[in-house]
């Protein structure tokens, strides 16, 4: 029992470290693109997302501009790895647990709601601009641990617990949310090689197959057929991960999702947000005013992410307690619960996903960039989080 929580306390200890240290270079990734965007050098920045890139196998072509590669392409990776995450965790990990799952759950559902009520109250009559009401429920795990991780050894573990676990439900919301409100026409026989792939991962997880490629190989098929099928490719990740066996059928240790895990967190977190940050966050600040700042639009992502994320899930938390539903964790406060709510309003990755889900195709968003109203709620939700937290833990927990 000790030797089985020793290892998933290693386990996590490594997902938090890569996670605070990506977080950071996230944050060194989006000021650099913001950078780009506002001088002379944003002609060269715009023309190399915008360059053209194709591949063609016979009839088969996938022609897209850089910026589509990296957001259709490279988020398959990141979604693959959060879904290795998920079902480690469901199986074996924080989550198995019951004690640990109720209140970031609770949480989670909190989160979800309000910001998205928020957006909707601002928007409501507006059906182009209502196509961007789940922008604000997401939350950017990477970026929050990163500025969690500048407090160092102030914050106890079960803090960092009750973020990654909430921040976990936020992505599953999140995948949710992208297969059934953001997909585009269904092409029918694309989807149809889709579900065929299915049982053939099904039996290679019975199986307990060991070698790699197998799934990888799949996978891509799967990939290319859902960006055919009109469904978001980037679900492809999510299913394939659900099928990748914890353990092989050899009777060895050798787990082939932890090892896949381990081998992407630092291409992930080092490479493909901070990638995905830079493409994405790059906007323009020149002609920035009052009418661009109160747009309902910014406006409802901002005000989502601030104050919807703090209400939703403070007070789900707090009436959950009350009710003897649930119970802080240890070394938990209401005031630390309070700050990791603000900092959960660090929407950005996911946020900037979405927001390119709902508005890329539609030319809406010439009136307005939904990117400053992440930017915003994301960079106030940061600084809260912060310094709520620095209060609640004034001493790093060695010298207590």
């Amino acid at each position: 029992m000790a030797i089985q929580q020793t290892e998933e306390s290693s386990v996590l200890d490594e997902f938090l470290k890569l996670e605070a240290a990506g977080g950071i270079i996230l944050i060194v990734a989006a000021l650099t693109a913001l950078i780009l965007a506002n001088t002379p050098l944003s002609v060269y920045y715009d023309l190399l997302l915008s360059t053209p890139v194709a591949v063609q196998v016979g009839a088969l072509e996938i022609a897209k501009p850089l910026l589509l590669w990296i957001n259709d392409g490279l988020m398959a990776i990141f979604f693959f790895l959060i879904g290795l995450e998920l079902k480690r965790e469901l199986v074996e990990g924080e989550l198995s647990k019951p004690e640990n799952l109720l209140m970031p759950a609770i949480g989670a559902i909190g989160g979800i709601l309000v910001p998205g009520l928020i957006y909707t109250w601002l928007n409501w009559g507006n059906d182009a601009a209502m196509q961007g009401w789940a922008i604000p429920t997401a939350t950017d795990i990477a970026f929050a641990l990163g500025i969690l991780s500048l407090l160092g050894s102030r914050i106890p573990l079960s803090v960092k617990v009750f973020l990654t676990s909430l921040a976990i439900f936020d992505d599953v919301a999140a995948i949710i949310i992208i297969a059934i409100f953001y997909t585009e026409n269904i092409s029918t026989l694309a989807l149809y090689f889709v579900v065929l792939c299915l049982p053939l991962l099904l039996f290679l997880n019975f199986r307990g197959t060991s070698s790699k490629f197998p799934f990888i190989f799949i996978g891509t098929l799967m990939w290319i057929a859902m960006l055919k099928s009109g469904i978001h490719a980037t679900l492809t990740g999510v299913i394939v991960a659900l099928f990748i066996p914890l353990r092989c059928a050899k009777g060895s240790d050798y787990s082939m999702l932890k090892s896949l895990e381990h081998d992407l967190h630092g291409t992930v977190a080092f490479f493909v947000l901070p990638l995905f940050a830079f493409a994405n966050a790059g906007i323009s600040l020149t002609n920035v005013g009052a009418e661009q700042l109160l747009h309902p639009v910014p406006m409802g992502i901002a005000l989502g992410l601030f104050l919807g994320k703090q209400i939703g899930i403070f007070s789900l938390c707090w009436i959950a307690i009350r009710l003897g539903i649930t119970k802080l964790p240890e070394g938990m406060t209401y005031g630390s619960l309070y700050g990791t709510a603000a900092l959960c309003g660090i929407g950005f990755t996911m946020s900037l996903f979405i927001g390119s889900l709902a508005f890329e195709a539609t030319g809406v968003n010439s009136l307005f960039d939904e990117r400053l109203g992440i930017i915003i709620g994301s960079v106030v939700s940061g600084i809260v989080g912060y310094l709520v937290l620095r209060a609640c833990y004034s001493k790093p927990i060695d010298s207590k």
